[in-house]
């Protein structure tokens, strides 16, 4: 029989909100967000589908797949221990391409799949799992932070970051998300399938 965890609640806030309106993987500082059943309206990663890449090897690249990938997630606490890691002042999400700073939930990064954000306004989202550091987000926070060896600090952030790098999510209940509001996260009860 494996160990069943029981699902629990735990509360934290919105430190921040990005959006990508303007065509690239970058996100800039928003005060809210307006999400539909596709995501940021206009956001460069919105859509109810999109395109397989490297992540999904399982698929030729191009192959047109459920967007499970709408929203990134990160935790103020998680973007200081990668600057640490990387021995810089500091990780911004929108450096990332990060569209949410969710504080206050402890190993942020470490919520399961299946766990539901409510968010103070009304808008749900679900956690698809962990974002996967990538050489692309690692290439745009080293020229962000000004380090003299890019490309070194862009292979280094996909080490350090593993496991800290915060969630993809994708919107289960559309509305408004505002910088400063209270959100839950609802965990599932979680189990270990060893077969």
């Amino acid at each position: 029989m494996p160990e069943i965890v029981p699902g629990r609640r735990i509360s934290g806030r919105v430190a921040g909100l990005f959006d990508a309106l303007h065509g690239h993987f970058g996100t800039r500082a928003a005060d809210e967000l307006e999400l539909s059943f596709e995501g940021i309206r206009g956001d460069y990663h919105a859509g109810l589908t999109r395109k397989s890449g490297g992540r999904e090897p399982w698929y030729p690249r191009g192959t047109e797949m459920r967007n499970e990938r709408q929203l990134s997630l990160v935790a103020p606490d998680e973007l200081a221990a990668i600057a640490g890691g990387l021995g810089i002042a500091e990780v911004k999400p929108e450096w990332i391409g990060a569209n949410m700073n969710i504080e206050g939930i402890p190993l942020f990064s470490m919520l399961p799949p299946r766990t539901l954000l409510f968010f103070e306004g009304g808008v749900t989202l679900r956690v698809d799992g962990q974002n996967a550091p990538c050489k692309i987000a690692g290439t745009a926070l080293a020229e962000n932070a000004g380090v003299a060896d890019v490309a070194g600090t862009a292979l280094d952030f996909v080490r350090v970051s593993k496991r800290l790098r915060g969630l993809v999510a994708w919107v289960e209940k559309p509305g408004t998300v505002k910088v400063g509001e209270k959100v839950e996260a609802r965990v599932p009860e979680q189990w270990i399938y060893r077969g």
